[in-house]
């Protein structure tokens, strides 16, 4: 059976204060034993702070992003190594907010604005690469646009993007990785991917791993849905077969909403 993983994206909220606060409030209300991983992603200015809150619970830190080199002089950049000193476990990867792709953009952000949300495919990869070589697990977050769902282009664009962040690794760390299937049109806008198409792309992200790299890769990795999961959905959502877990936003920013969709993968999925 695979470990079902639920990851909170705090994205650009919570001040040190805050973040402090609302880690707090996770630990507290979470009943150990655990069968769910969790692992929260603040911003980089918390991830010490809410490190040392959760160090000693079932709780795994996860930054947001990060560079791909060791250090050097790439003035605003955070290395792999930075993200492992202060505590993290887990790194998203290619998040489509990092990729410039949204799905409601906001009034004023026009494309040279666009352009400092600079990932693609090639940048997903060597950090992936990266991670791996660091001991950080990549959550790695592939997705359509509405336009290329539309145009009947949804399925071609998750394996496109699978098969560029697989490129040169190896059966054992793509069993360990996680990929995150996020509709850009359901990121941040309320609207929610039906389950049962959402688990059917998460099942074309698993046969592409398979395709790729091995069936048994394939099984072993995990599959998140990421795009307005909320306690209303969850149920529906980790009812699916192929769905392992969420990558959580809005919903993650209250603990206790947070954490009843913790308990709601648990309660599924480990039985």
């Amino acid at each position: 059976m695979r470990t079902p993983i639920i990851a909170g994206n705090w994205k650009m909220n919570c001040t040190l204060d805050e973040a402090q606060a609302l880690a707090s409030g996770v630990v507290a209300e979470l009943e150990e034993p655990l069968c769910t991983q969790v692992v929260v992603c603040p911003p980089f200015p918390c991830l010490e702070a809410v490190h040392q809150i959760i160090a000693t619970s079932g709780v795994a830190l996860g930054a947001q992003n990060m560079f791909w080199r060791e250090s050097g002089a790439y003035t605003g950049e955070v290395s792999p190594a930075m993200l492992t000193s202060v505590g993290c476990q887990y790194v998203i990867i290619g998040h489509s907010e990092r990729r410039g792709r949204f799905g409601t953009v906001e009034e004023g952000m026009t494309e040279g604005l666009l352009k400092v949300f600079g990932d693609n495919d090639e940048t997903v990869n060597i950090k992936v690469k990266a991670a791996f070589k660091h001991d950080l697990t990549p959550i790695v977050c592939v997705g359509e646009l509405l336009a290329e769902r539309e145009k009947g282009l949804t399925d071609a664009v998750v394996r496109d993007q699978v098969f560029a962040a697989l490129e040169g690794l190896d059966a054992a760390q793509v069993a360990t990785m996680v990929f995150a299937y996020e509709p850009v049109w359901a990121i941040g806008t309320g609207e929610v991917c039906e389950a049962e198409e959402a688990d059917r792309v998460c099942k074309v992200i698993r046969q592409a791993v398979g395709s790729k790299v091995s069936e048994e890769a394939a099984q072993a990795m995990r599959v998140q849905y990421g795009g307005s999961v909320k306690p209303d959905n969850v149920e529906g959502l980790m009812r699916q077969p192929d769905i392992d877990g969420g990558l959580v936003g809005g919903a993650s920013l209250k603990a206790g909403d947070f954490v009843t969709l913790v308990e709601a993968a648990g309660r599924i999925k480990c039985g």
